[in-house]
């Protein structure tokens, strides 16, 4: 007779499933799913906190938002009550991840390796909270590694199995060369993991295989396998490809407030979103109360991108500097170009139906216009701004607030007043 497994309490479920919510947002990929659903039933039953590896290899300085996307998911583990383990590769940092590389990459030296370790970890402790988190430093378990051990670790992994990686096979079906050290850096990594028992690891989705490497090794080694985490990688402010300072199209966590603002207004609309899930604190309902705001037009897109900005400069910043950072984009930016004698216009009672006007009567209203049929005219000429963002349909329902700036063609303006 098979026995039966004790039935896990309600209350358990319950806190493992919000657990489990707050963990796959914004998340590309959980391998497997009900493994970490079952170590977090045991964590929650026992009470041990489950262990959350993220390796980074300091190979520059500087850390930006696409940085931060896997540490804001570290930060909400945290959170949950779990622990940290950040693996910083002074020892595999020497060689560098070749992912995505054509090219055998340069090795550091340790000077070099530490001097940006130090400065990530302070960058890194604006977002984690530094007691539960464990820093350790890969060299501890790599360095005194014996060459016999390092031929037993390599051999549980074959060539065959190496070049599935895409940037390896790449290269090999190009007749480009491939050292041998560059293979041993999924090893390095993965037996990481090993080293750490992790119960999870977290990387960005062009790190899967080295992930999936950590889990083999475990295995190899009869350790419970862990649960790997992949997270989107974050376009840059280009919308187009990966955020990157090489390319110019960045926010680093470093730049002063005003910048930090600026740069976050310049985010595409369509990426508005990704932003939100992937590098700010919101928790997730209040992104489903923002996304549910744009959806039905109760939030206008330049206001979402406001508080974009003013969430990402009060993470690195504070509050203060974001309510600054706030106020000058305000006054050199939304206010630019505009008259000195604006005229002001108080809307009659009854314009309004809960905060909105169609726009074509808020031109007439506002004595913008001097007909229905001009209204249209401009709307379709593209000659109508409200608080500077270009309205083009003619049925649109426009957010109207106290201090609303509407302008028509080069010279027409008015400030709404609310009566």
């Amino acid at each position: 007779m098979t026995e039966n497994k004790p039935a896990v309490r309600p209350e358990v479920m319950a806190e493992v499933e919000r657990q489990l919510r707050v963990i796959q947002r914004g998340a590309a990929e959980i391998l497997p799913i009900e493994s970490l659903r079952e170590k977090l039933r045991r964590s929650v039953e026992t009470g041990e906190p489950l262990r959350v590896k993220l390796g980074l290899d300091p190979t520059a300085p500087d850390i930006h938002i696409g940085h931060t996307v896997v540490i804001n998911k570290l930060r909400d583990f945290q959170n949950l009550g779990h622990v940290v383990q950040l693996v910083i590769g002074d020892f595999t940092g020497r060689i560098g991840d070749p992912t995505d590389k054509s090219e055998t990459r340069k090795q550091l030296s340790e000077e070099q390796v530490l001097e940006n370790a130090r400065t990530y970890t302070d960058q890194l402790f604006k977002l984690l909270d530094p007691e539960r988190t464990e820093v350790h430093f890969n060299s501890k378990w790599l360095s005194p590694l014996t060459f016999a051990e390092v031929v037993e670790l390599a051999s549980k992994c074959t060539v065959a199995r190496m070049l599935e990686r895409d940037d390896f096979s790449k290269r090999y079906k190009s007749g480009l060369p491939i050292s041998i050290h560059e293979f041993f850096y999924p090893l390095m990594q993965g037996y990481d993991s090993v080293a750490l028992k992790s119960d999870v690891e977290l990387g960005g989705t062009d790190q899967t295989f080295n992930l999936l490497m950590g889990r083999q090794l475990q295995k190899e080694f009869g350790q419970e396998e862990q649960v790997i985490l992949t997270m989107p990688l974050l376009e840059g402010l280009d919308g187009v490809k990966k955020m990157s300072k090489s390319l110019g199209n960045y926010i680093g966590v470093d730049e002063e407030p005003a910048e930090m603002y600026g740069k976050a207004m310049s985010v595409p609309d369509e990426l508005m979103h990704k932003y939100f899930e992937l590098a700010t604190d919101l928790t997730v309902d209040e992104l489903e109360a923002l996304q549910g705001g744009l959806q039905d037009g109760n939030i206008h897109p330049r206001d979402a991108k406001m508080k974009l900005a003013f969430t990402l400069v009060r993470m690195y910043h504070g509050e203060e500097a974001a309510r600054e950072a706030e106020n000058r984009f305000r006054k050199v930016f939304q206010e630019r170009d505009l008259p000195e004698d604006l005229p002001e216009v108080t809307l009659p009672a009854g314009v309004l139906e809960e905060g909105k006007a169609g726009i074509v009567p808020l031109l007439v209203q506002a004595r913008l216009v001097s007909s229905n049929s001009e209204a249209r005219r401009m709307i379709q000429q593209g000659g109508v701004r409200v608080n500077r963002e270009k309205v083009t349909d003619i049925a649109a329902k426009i957010p109207v607030t106290d201090g609303t700036v509407i302008q028509v063609g080069k010279r027409k303006f008015a400030r709404i007043r609310l009566g």
